[in-house]
């Protein structure tokens, strides 16, 4: 295979597949989001694809296709994502008949539908445990009922494991149609900095090594317009830094090169703590938990704890708590989050620290999406192509949006819940009534 293959990214989120696929060659050209925030995040970070917002319940390929622009002899190689699902049934039921788990049987459908010849489903460790295989098993037997193959058996996959500073455990599931080679599931490639088992691996990176070349942001000037604040000068890059700076050309891989200006730090709003909270943090052991508000504080030789998402307008908008830093008596921005996460600086979140959060944390870390997806290439006998060109990012606009605004921007007629800091009440929609609205898995993210 000669050409970058064309995938499609089911329930993106802000991108974190659609990168780490693109990053191993994939041309990601289309990709569906029913949160208009989110959305309109990826349409700025992806502004060579289309960007469907809306629910994938009745959703046809045909318009996947025509907002893809993909041409009558192009085919959809790929189609991957991780569909919100419960993955409870009662006793003596089956788990796809629970009208919770609509979303994973929506997934099956559009991979069928598109003829892709592979897909990657991804979803929480907790589906691989007691009861909840029983979800899988029937996930399985869906997927042979429309001509796919699945590499038994699945994996759990710790992004530590793939040069993430960061344990974060996800189930992969990939397939291909019958009588095509299947993938296998990707190899560790670096030993976590904190693991105490023997291995020949190379070390991966470590807090520090992630965030340790960024200045402080309790020095930054207050932010009283937008996200982003100058930087006069960074640390010393780790090599993992480096990449994150796109400080070589190989730091994009195979993705496509993006116009951005590097003067500059995006995701940068600082917290307000208390001073009695300041100095709880400054008490309190790298690598332990701060009593009082539970918050993980990092150790410079240590690993990230997982970041979380927290939960959305429909469940009460609660924010996950961030860590605090090695160094510093404050929480990470969402820019060191996303260091941590193993987004580059280039890539931008929503400009508010909880949607910037949010999407971090829902996000599945780039560089372990890129491993899945250079496997998968692999077995397609494909050999990654260099982009061909540099494409400027989207309208900062995009990420300035208010739900009204980013569901306008897509003609969405209802946005879905929202937050109202001021009350606590929970305004909703006729939308956020259907199956997708589930995004929190019971069983943890």
């Amino acid at each position: 295979m000669n050409v970058r293959p064309i995938g499609v990214d089911l329930f993106s989120g802000a991108g974190g597949l659609s990168l780490g696929f693109e990053q191993a060659g994939v041309d990601v050209r289309a990709a569906v989001e029913i949160d208009p925030i989110h959305a309109a995040v990826h349409k700025f970070n992806f502004p060579h694809s289309a960007v469907i917002a809306r629910s994938v319940v009745g959703l046809e390929a045909s318009q996947i296709r025509d907002a893809a622009g993909l041409k009558p002899n192009e085919k959809v190689d790929i189609v991957f994502g991780g569909a919100p699902c419960q993955g409870f049934s009662m006793i003596g039921h089956r788990a796809f008949d629970d009208p919770r788990n609509k979303l994973v049987l929506e997934f099956v459908r559009l991979v069928a539908e598109l003829g892709a010849d592979y897909f990657v489903f991804e979803n929480v460790k907790g589906l691989t445990v007691g009861r909840h295989k029983s979800f899988l098993d029937e996930l399985v037997d869906a997927f042979h009922n429309i001509g796919y193959e699945v590499a038994l058996p699945w994996k759990v996959l710790d992004a530590a494991e793939f040069g993430v500073p960061q344990h974060r455990e996800r189930l992969f599931l990939m397939g291909a149609r019958k009588g095509l080679e299947l993938p296998s599931y990707p190899m560790p490639t670096t030993h976590p900095a904190d693991s105490r088992k023997l291995s020949n691996l190379p070390i991966g990176p470590t807090a520090k090594d992630a965030i340790g070349d960024l200045p402080d942001a309790d020095l930054f000037q207050p932010l009283s317009e937008g996200d982003k604040v100058r930087i006069p000068s960074y640390g010393e890059a780790s090599p993992y830094a480096a990449e994150m700076r796109v400080l070589s050309e190989n730091a994009w891989h195979f993705g496509v090169p993006r116009q951005w200006d590097s003067a500059y730090l995006t995701s940068s709003w600082q917290t307000d703590h208390s001073d009695i909270s300041r100095r709880r943090f400054a008490a309190t052991a790298p690598g332990s938990v701060e009593p009082i508000s539970r918050f993980y504080k990092l150790s410079p030789v240590g690993l990230s704890n997982t970041l979380r998402a927290g939960t959305d307008g429909a469940r009460g908008a609660f924010t996950s708590p961030r860590p605090i830093h090695y160094e510093h008596a404050r929480c990470v921005t969402v820019r060191e989050m996303a260091r941590l996460h193993g987004f580059p600086d280039w890539f931008r979140m929503h400009w508010t620290k909880w949607h910037g959060a949010r999407q971090i944390g829902n996000a599945v870390p780039p560089p372990l999406g890129r491993a899945v997806a250079a496997s998968v290439l692999k077995a397609m006998g494909a050999t990654p192509q260099r982009a061909a060109k540099v494409v400027e990012l989207g309208s900062e606009k995009l990420l300035y949006t208010n739900m009204t605004d980013a569901a306008g921007v897509f003609g969405v007629d209802a946005p879905v819940m929202r937050r109202d800091r001021k009350s606590g009440a929970k305004k909703r929609s006729q939308a956020e009534t259907e199956a997708e609205r589930l995004q929190a898995n019971s069983l943890g993210s």
